[in-house]
């Protein structure tokens, strides 16, 4: 089959480092490409420089029988690429309609009013074509992830787009959700659309792609067929070794003290009288679909939300006055699932967000001066312990890091505080297989070491390879708790979606 698109011999370096060395590949006209690799394999950089918004330093790119030559989105645009971010490009206080025809909105002859009719006419056809029924002139704010998801598409598809490029699509999608955008994708490549997926989640590469291609510091070093793949053979391709036992193993136990004791806890509708208890040593899994409550329920413990009713009792103690200040002081830690707007300061460097939540400990007195010594030597001993990439300076801006990189970092951030319980919420989403084994390995120490680690997750292969137990939350409550010796993935499902 004749390609509609080719790499030829791609190089790229930023401040004399290459990122892209010589890389080559095509993609046959109607085909679904796969692209996998590890965060920092140059992934994004390779499809900027499709977009247009990056310059190589070296090779072509032809697009049919013609060269891509400038380095602009407008070109990229016209030859008919699209690139559907990770983070959607959409204004959210613009309506729909605004979004479809932003820089092209229908005037009437040379004079500066819009076409109202005709711009939702228009925006109405390609919303039923990707069969998203809602009125074009909603604002976009209104619409749910999975919505602006579909919206982003119908966007490509107004610029008669030829190949779509998906940068990790399915981060914050419900199931539900990802379905729809699943069978939209299979519409597409039955009409001979070209697309281009990236994500971190193999087993939605296994499920849509005709091909895939393995990237691994900058090079090329698998590109074949989907079936010639196996889930380890992708991992280990991806990561340059064998990863026989992703999950690390440990003694299992829950005879520790208990750290922390929720009783019947309720805020407003969202949680309803949770009950459970976490001991010294214990991973405690919860697991749930997307709105069972699970994030909320954290928050209420750690004193970010104002819970309705219950009691929150930490190493015996009830806690009356619940801020995050005060949890932080009685031991507890929080990562929250949005790392980049919740867990780092994106404008500070490494060395800035390692600190941000220990500075305290730091001064040299009472009069609040910090130590630089006792800060540098604090950083670099926790890079060590999270094993944070050693090519990467302290001063250098956090938002130059990989996502598994900044993750390592915010679980460094707050194990400097010594804290005696860690709520982890989605600690590996976006996250590449090399950098999650290594999550995997720092929990299980930490737990070894006797802290007590609530762990949030819908990954149910991670909850299972990494709990002492399980407990399944819908509707704001628990309704199923495994013990390590019952762990079943049917009934962990089963339990979540109240089937019987």
């Amino acid at each position: 089959m004749k390609p509609i698109l080719e790499f030829r011999k791609i190089e790229k370096a930023f401040f004399g480092v290459r990122v892209l060395k010589g890389i080559s590949f095509s993609v046959p006209e109607g085909s679904i490409l796969g692209i996998v690799g590890e965060n920092g394999a140059g992934k994004s950089t390779m499809m900027n420089i499709l977009g247009g918004n990056l310059r190589a330093d070296g090779g072509e790119i032809l697009i049919g029988d013609e060269r891509l030559v400038a380095a602009d989105p407008r070109e990229s645009e016209r030859r008919g690429i699209a690139f559907i971010h990770q983070e959607l490009n959409l204004f959210p206080n613009l309506s729909i309609a605004e979004n479809l025809f932003l820089t092209r909105f229908p005037r009437a002859g040379g004079l500066p009013w819009i076409k109202r009719g005709e711009l939702n006419r228009r925006a109405a056809e390609l919303l039923k074509e990707v069969g998203l029924d809602v009125s074009p002139d909603r604002s976009v704010e209104t619409l749910s992830a999975g919505e602006r998801q579909l919206l982003e598409v119908a966007k490509a598809l107004s610029f008669n787009a030829r190949i779509i490029i998906f940068d990790e699509p399915t981060t914050s999608l419900t199931s539900r959700e990802i379905e729809v955008l699943f069978a939209l994708i299979a519409k597409l490549r039955a009409r001979g659309m070209t697309m281009i997926y990236i994500s971190h989640a193999l087993q939605d590469v296994f499920r849509l792609c005709d091909d895939i291609l393995v990237l691994r510091d900058g090079e090329v070093v698998a590109h074949d067929a989907t079936e010639t793949f196996s889930t380890d053979k992708l991992i280990s391709l991806m990561v340059g070794r064998s990863l026989e036992q992703v999950f690390p193993g440990r003694a299992k136990t829950r005879s520790g003290e208990v750290l922390l004791e929720v009783r019947r806890l309720v805020r407003g509708e969202v949680i309803r009288d949770v009950s459970f208890s976490l001991r010294a040593g214990e991973v405690l899994g919860i697991s749930g679909l997307m709105g069972a409550g699970r994030s909320e329920l954290a928050r209420a413990i750690f004193g970010l939300d104002r819970r309705s009713s219950g009691e929150v009792r930490i190493h015996g103690e009830t806690v009356r006055k619940s801020s995050p200040r005060a949890m932080i002081r009685r031991g507890l830690a929080f990562l929250t699932e949005n790392r980049r707007s919740e867990g780092l300061c994106m404008d500070g460097s490494i060395a800035e967000n390692l600190t941000l939540a220990a500075l305290p400990i730091y001064s040299k007195h009472a009069s609040g001066w910090l130590s630089r010594e006792n800060i540098r030597t604090a950083v670099q001993k926790m890079r060590g312990e999270v094993h944070l990439d050693a090519k990467a300076r302290s001063e250098q801006p956090i938002r130059t890091l990989s996502g598994g990189n900044q993750q390592k970092v915010v679980l460094g951030k707050w194990l400097l505080r010594n804290p005696k319980i860690l709520i982890l919420d989605e600690p590996t989403r976006g996250v590449d297989v090399g950098a999650k084994a290594e999550i995997y390995r720092l929990i299980s120490e930490l737990a070894g070491q006797g802290m007590g680690i609530l762990l949030i997750s819908s990954e149910i292969e991670e909850l299972i390879g990494l709990s002492d137990c399980i407990v399944v939350m819908r509707g704001g409550t628990i309704v199923d708790e495994l013990a390590r010796a019952e762990f079943d993935r049917e009934r962990i499902l089963r339990a979540a979606l109240k089937a019987a």
